[in-house]
């Protein structure tokens, strides 16, 4: 963390350097001493500060300077670190300088010239102030800061990008909190404009997209390479286990990712079904110590980065970026996984992430602290969601379409013993009510029929998945769900896929186009689990392996 700032201001040099001296001797270990010659440098040290998300412990300033006064400047100070300690330092005829300032700004404290011994006339009273200073305020957060607000879908979308990489960061809620309003008024040249994400070195983005993000916070978006053995697309457990087993055998391997690592799995809370973790493990622990492991074996990993299309080059495919650069590879891997439905009913899509989230519990829990939330659905993600929920939510209510919940039995046990969570089995969600963020929901028991109007503070979804394989539809054939049909799925009546060049049947996880392989939730046949998935990636490595031996 960025030590706290003690700022000294005096526009006599050597005052303000004997100051400094006797400061840093004591408190150089533990706070960052700066030093301005006027009340208006001063004011714009702070105002640096405030960019930076710095903080300012102590304000030391003479009373007696040319164009603004130690008071006058302690008074405009106030209004950008109301919490830093206060202390003037003063003259004997400055006494009723000092007084006026205890009334006006709250002054702490005032120091008369000279102040030798400092370890009797300046310590004691400085310590004091910065312990009470530390005991009430503590250390700033030198991080990222996203302002927005929570009814702001591109705010939701990158405090979840930041989530899910697991890089911290500082929510900032401009409807709650004046300072950061005005911030974002400033970044905005007096423009309202939300999100806007401060970076520690005092830039910011306002409004800014995902890749811009992830490129400011160093994450690699760019591939180092125009040619690989084999490109994946797609960063869920299916994709980063193939990566992991790609490198780990020599194969030049580009994991591409256009929004976060880790799919639905990497924001689910707690997964508890995974070999080798008895006490369940995070989906974002597990992304996190996949995405190092296949770096460290040399995997070659994007993020926030898209595939726009792909397409074919006699052997060769060709993943093309949105801004019309090109990677090509011998071969080529889809697992893009699958997506939550979303919602159809009256005002859901007008209040998607203004209150209706998908997924993204482990996001935005905390800022629906004893307030009452509702899931959507009755599978694993649903249930762990709902639990995760509970220890900030007043009461989790989840709606659940058919008669009886198919999550695994340890997790419905853990929902029916938590008193906080409400299952309601036959129910739908009819309609969803708010203006500029969700407030209530109707619902309706399909076996009786009865309908309620139940408020509600925010609505998290986990129902269905449709799998994401747009990028290959027109190459690769798919069911009429459009799952991509890989191995003997693609040869219909035990005949091989029509234009099928080569004198051999599709290898498992393979598409109908050769050399085009598909793992995980997008694939026809795949059982919806993290462990299959993983499975699936591993596997199908082994096939591409062979592949890459046919060349």
């Amino acid at each position: 963390m960025t030590k706290p700032v003690i700022l000294i201001v005096d526009d006599d040099p050597m005052v303000l350097n004997a100051v400094e001296r006797d400061l840093r001797l004591k408190y150089g270990p533990a706070y960052r001493l700066l030093k301005a010659a006027s009340g208006s440098a001063a004011l714009d040290v702070l105002r640096e500060l405030q960019k930076r998300n710095e903080t300012a412990a102590l304000l030391l300033a003479d009373q007696r300077m040319p164009q603004m006064t130690g008071v006058q400047f302690l008074e405009q100070a106030r209004a950008l670190f109301p919490e830093a300690r206060r202390v003037l330092l003063t003259a004997y005829a400055d006494t009723e300088a000092a007084i006026y300032a205890i009334n006006r700004v709250e002054l702490d404290h005032y120091l008369m010239k000279p102040w030798d011994p400092p370890e009797e006339r300046l310590y004691p009273v400085l310590d004091e102030l910065l312990d009470d200073w530390k005991g009430r305020f503590g250390q700033s957060f030198d991080g990222i800061r996203v302002a927005g607000t929570l009814w702001s879908l591109s705010t939701h979308q990158i405090k979840d990008f930041l989530v899910r990489h697991q890089l911290p960061y500082q929510y900032l809620d401009v409807e709650t909190d004046p300072k950061a309003k005005a911030l974002v008024e400033e970044h905005g040249q007096g423009q309202f404009k939300i999100p806007t994400v401060f970076f520690p070195d005092g830039s910011a983005l306002v409004e800014p997209t995902l890749q811009q993000v992830a490129e400011k916070a160093g994450l690699p978006t760019e591939a180092t390479m125009r040619f690989y053995d084999l490109v994946i697309v797609g960063a869920g457990p299916a994709g980063l286990s193939a990566a992991v087993y790609a490198s780990s055998e020599g194969v030049d391997c580009l994991l591409i990712e256009k929004h976060a690592p880790g799919g639905q799995a990497g924001s689910s809370p707690k997964i508890e079904n995974y070999l080798g973790f008895p006490m369940g493990i995070s989906g974002s622990d597990l992304t996190r110590r996949a995405v190092i492991q296949a770096r460290r074996l040399g995997a070659e990993i994007l993020t926030a980065q898209e595939v726009a299309a792909v397409r074919l080059f006699d052997r060769y495919k060709i993943v093309i970026f949105p801004d019309g650069t090109e990677v090509a590879c011998h071969a080529l891997l889809l697992a893009t996984g699958a997506s939550f439905n979303t919602l159809r009913m009256p005002g859901a899509a007008q209040l998607s992430g203004a209150g209706i989230y998908y997924g993204a519990a482990h996001t935005e829990a905390y800022y629906y602290k004893n307030q009452p939330v509702f899931v959507v659905g009755g599978a694993n993600s649903a249930a762990q969601g709902a639990l995760f929920l509970s220890r900030y939510a007043s009461k989790v209510t989840m709606l659940i379409r058919g008669p009886e919940t198919i999550a695994a039995q340890h997790l419905v046990n853990a929902l029916r013993a938590d008193p906080k969570i409400e299952i309601r089995l036959n129910t739908d969600l009819v309609e969803a009510h708010g203006q500029e963020k969700l407030e209530a929901v109707t619902i309706q028991n399909s076996a009786t029929d009865e309908a309620q109007t139940l408020p509600a503070a925010a609505l998290f979804v986990f129902i269905g998945v449709k799998p994401q394989s747009t990028l290959v539809a027109e190459l690769a054939l798919c069911d009429s769900k459009g799952y991509v049909l890989t191995g003997p799925d693609a040869m219909a009546e035990g005949k091989r896929p029509p234009g099928w060049p080569l004198d051999r049947d599709p290898f498992m996880f393979e598409t109908s186009v050769p050399g085009l392989f598909a793992a995980g939730d997008v694939r026809f046949g795949t059982i919806h689990r993290v462990v299959n998935a993983t499975a699936e990636g591993g596997a199908a490595v082994a096939m591409i392996r062979q592949y890459l031996k046919t060349l």
